[in-house]
């Protein structure tokens, strides 16, 4: 097996030499590795090859919403909408939670209308 490797590196270093490797796509920027040491070395094939089918795990996908949820919460000014908004954020946290297998101290928690209700209140007060 030493042997392939010591002609394929050869062949490389020779190729180098000539500028073969100059007209190929992404020459000279950085490579755009992905850490994938934390993943089981059996996973990473079928991890690859979910990823570049465009699949992304269910969890991740609600985080993805339960983020963007919130982000329009933040900047909701209608009363409506925010409530709304906030079923539309505790349906997605409780969906989240449901899924996992972990304590509960560690699910996200919820959002409660009235909470919001009263800090509009109070911002309207002032």
């Amino acid at each position: 097996m030493e042997i392939f490797a010591r002609i394929a590196e050869e062949k490389i270093r020779e190729a180098m030499k000539n500028g073969d490797f100059e007209s190929l796509p992404g020459y000279g920027k950085p490579l755009r590795l992905e850490d994938d040491s934390q993943v089981p070395s059996d996973l990473r094939l079928a991890y690859k090859i979910l990823k570049n089918a465009g699949y992304v795990p269910e969890e991740l996908e609600l985080r993805k919403q339960i983020s963007t949820t919130r982000d329009l919460l933040a900047r909701c000014t209608d009363e409506k909408e925010k409530y709304q908004q906030i079923q539309k954020l505790n349906l997605l946290i409780t969906r989240m939670n449901m899924r996992r297998r972990i304590p509960v101290n560690l699910e996200e928690n919820q959002v409660y209308y009235e909470k919001v209700v009263d800090k509009v209140k109070i911002k309207t007060k002032k």
